[in-house]
């Protein structure tokens, strides 16, 4: 079996609050990632999709050690990011990049496109001096769909679309094995998502590059995934091949996230699920299964055991006790 590109396993990220005085009890952190298990094949694109606030960002964060994990270890191409020295971690970014939400928060706007996307060649080494350099900017520009004169130019001067390839040049230009692309187009036009969407596959066949694409919008993830992982309150409910994710929906959580996804036929037969009541604030998550409280086919034993996430068809798993093959019975 051939060695997944990165493996992370029971990973989890407990913000704590600022410490207040010492005599006085300080409030339990919010947990935003809760013991995930994951693997990203090498060349794969794996979609994270769930609710605003489910863990999503927080998680590809971790995957790439931009922040600490509270528990939980992480491999990338076999090394242990946790062990790594900050010299080795520096290195490792070369391999492991990232594309923002924010088109516009992230790229600074006192630098020039050519400067923006510049620094990560610096940073390792790629090329040097002014014309390699500017060479190299140029043809990066033009892989993601830009006139290589705009690299004189500043980040105000482009619209939101524009922006993001500007990011994504910068993401690519060091030659990455891994990309996460968190939500790179929730902040674009609809007439521009599918664009970007398209640009990121065509890059992903030339580059070979492994993807986690984070998103909310499922309509969207189907065209990019491979394979798709739901979160719900920090934990991963549900994981597997699109067509079987998208196909047949094992997880309760799952099928009410598709049964809401607009289709082309409005007049098409479709059984939509209105969940009741709000999502459980991660300060306070509910015991047994985090999604019981809402949960159209919740029974007793929801509320009392954690269901583990666990194989219910071939490469398909979902963390709920009635998910086939064998479903806890029901007790009333």
């Amino acid at each position: 079996m051939t060695e997944p590109l990165l493996r992370a396993e029971g990973l989890g990220k407990v913000f704590l609050p600022p410490g207040g005085l010492p005599f006085v009890q300080r409030p339990a952190g919010l947990r935003a990632v809760d013991g995930v298990d994951l693997e990203v094949a090498r060349a794969e694109t794996l979609a994270v999709v769930g609710e605003s606030g489910c863990g999503k960002s927080t998680l590809g964060r971790l995957l790439l050690r931009l922040i600490v994990p509270s528990e939980g270890r992480v491999w990338f191409e076999g090394r242990d990011l946790g062990a790594l020295s900050p010299r080795d971690l520096r290195q490792m970014r070369q391999h492991a990049q990232m594309v923002f939400q924010d088109p516009f928060g992230s790229l600074s706007p006192r630098r020039t496109v050519a400067q923006i996307v510049a620094e990560p060649l610096e940073v390792f080494g790629i090329a040097r001096g002014r014309r390699a350099l500017r060479d190299r900017v140029a043809t990066l520009l033009e892989r993601v769909g830009l006139p290589a004169a705009a690299m004189d130019r500043h980040p105000r001067s482009f619209s939101g679309g524009q922006r993001q390839r500007i990011g994504i040049a910068r993401a690519i230009a060091a030659g990455p094995s891994f990309l996460v692309a968190d939500e790179p187009v929730s902040a674009l036009d609809v007439s521009v998502q599918a664009q970007i969407v398209n640009l990121l596959q065509d890059l992903q066949a030339e580059g070979r590059f492994s993807c986690l694409f984070i998103a909310h919008d499922l309509a969207v993830v189907r065209h990019i995934a491979d394979r798709v992982a739901v979160m719900y309150l920090g934990r991963i409910v549900e994981i597997g091949g699109k067509h079987a994710v998208y196909g047949a929906p094992q997880h309760p959580y799952t099928q009410a996230l598709l049964s809401a996804v607009p289709r082309p036929d409005p007049d098409a037969p479709r059984r939509r699920i209105v969940l009741e009541g709000d999502v459980p604030s991660p300060n306070r998550m509910p015991t047994g299964c985090a999604f019981h409280t809402r949960c159209p086919l919740a029974q007793p034993v929801c509320s009392r055991e954690r269901p583990a996430l666990r194989e219910v068809a071939t490469g398909q798993q979902a963390a709920c006790h009635f998910a086939a093959p064998n479903p806890v019975p029901v007790k009333v």
